[in-house]
């Protein structure tokens, strides 16, 4: 009978069925402001949003579990940039920071880097030409195109969050701004002194987003790693399919 149990378990353990007895625990820093897809909820010590939810059911798969230490984006990439924390998200990957970190292949998800303008303004889809010579606002610590953040024609100003980027554009302080396009309708629920004010115009791309792992942690590499064969996993097992599609109806108004 020993030696039934003990082939049981052995199998079980082959097939993934059972965790490590010791797992891995790491820490993770994850943006505070960037509904719906990282966010902090006041008297909630856990980071709300999609990018959590994959990022540990990633390291799940993996038999790592991670805490997560939530604060503003700017500071988190800093922290993963110079080694304090494993690795931050939700990161874009772009000239600028492409050699800063280790990045794992597949993205987490992909969102639109969305134009917004006053309501109103006429014209077809805007592009990043239609930017030049105006003055367009952007949110501090974010990344963006590095096309267009070295265009010599685009006047840039910066907001402390995309909230009060949505506010500096209606109340009329620049032309146009910058943001994704999902989180911008998410504020806009929940900012009815905006409502008919502002509107998206167009877009300048659909973003991927990356848990940046950092290249001065000691762990960064081997859990850049780690966490890819994590999204594998849970994409060949359906799982990643039906967050997504979890995610995207709690969307719809």
């Amino acid at each position: 009978m020993r030696v039934v149990w003990l082939w049981v378990f052995a199998c079980a353990w082959s097939a993934g069925l059972l965790a490590p007895l010791h797992a891995e625990t790491i820490t993770v820093g994850a943006e505070d402001d960037w509904a719906p897809y990282s966010y902090a909820v006041a008297g909630q010590a856990e980071p709300q949003g999609l990018a959590p939810r994959l990022v540990r059911a990633a390291f799940q798969t993996q038999g790592v579990q991670v805490q997560f230490k939530v604060l503003p984006f700017s500071r988190c990439l800093h922290d993963a940039e110079i080694g304090r924390l494993v690795g931050c998200f939700d990161t874009t990957r772009t000239a600028a920071n492409s050699d800063s970190f280790h990045w794992h292949a597949t993205p987490l998800f992909r969102e639109e880097l969305g134009i917004f303008a006053r309501s109103g303004v006429p014209g077809r889809e805007a592009t990043l030409p239609d930017l030049v010579g105006h003055a367009v606002g952007i949110t501090v610590g974010y990344t963006y195109p590095t096309e267009f953040m070295r265009h010599p024609g685009i006047r840039r100003h910066v907001a402390v969050s995309d909230a009060n980027l949505l506010r500096m554009l209606a109340g009329g302080r620049v032309d146009y701004i910058l943001v994704n396009t999902l989180p911008a309708q998410h504020h806009l629920q929940h900012m009815p002194e905006l409502q008919g004010k502002v509107q998206r115009v167009g877009a300048l791309n659909t973003d991927s987003f990356w848990l940046s792992f950092s290249k001065v942690h000691p762990d960064g590499q081997r859990l850049s790693v780690v966490f890819e064969k994590g999204l594998q996993t849970l994409m060949a097992s359906g799982q990643y399919r039906r967050m997504l599609a979890e995610f995207q109806r709690a969307q719809q108004p």
